[in-house]
C-alpha cells in the first residue's frame, strides 16, 4: 500500500506545475494540450515500474486532475495578488 500512496503523491505533485502552466495559455491550444497530457506517460511508467495494479488507474486519473486544478488555482490566486 505504501507504493500506491507514493504513486498517488507523485501523480499529484507532478501535475501541479502543469496545471500552473496550463492556466497561462489559451484553452485547447497546442500548449494547453501538451500541459494536460505530458505527465501521463511518466505516471504510467511509474505505475508499471512499481507494480501498481490497473485497478488504481481511475484513482490516479482523478488525482492527476486534482493536481492540475490545484496548480491552476494557485496561478489564478497569484495573479490576483499581483494586481
Amino acid at each position: 500500500m505504501d507504493v500506491v500512496l507514493f504513486v498517488i503523491a507523485v501523480t499529484f505533485l507532478m501535475n501541479l506545475p502543469f496545471g500552473w502552466l496550463r492556466e497561462g495559455v489559451r484553452k485547447f491550444s497546442p500548449q494547453w494540450f501538451l500541459y494536460v497530457h505530458l505527465p501521463i506517460p511518466f505516471i504510467i511508467a511509474l505505475r508499471i515500474g512499481l507494480g501498481v495494479p490497473w485497478k488504481f488507474a481511475p484513482l490516479l486519473i482523478v488525482v492527476a486532475i486534482l493536481g492540475q486544478a490545484v496548480g491552476a488555482r494557485l496561478r489564478r490566486r497569484q495573479m490576483v495578488v499581483e494586481e
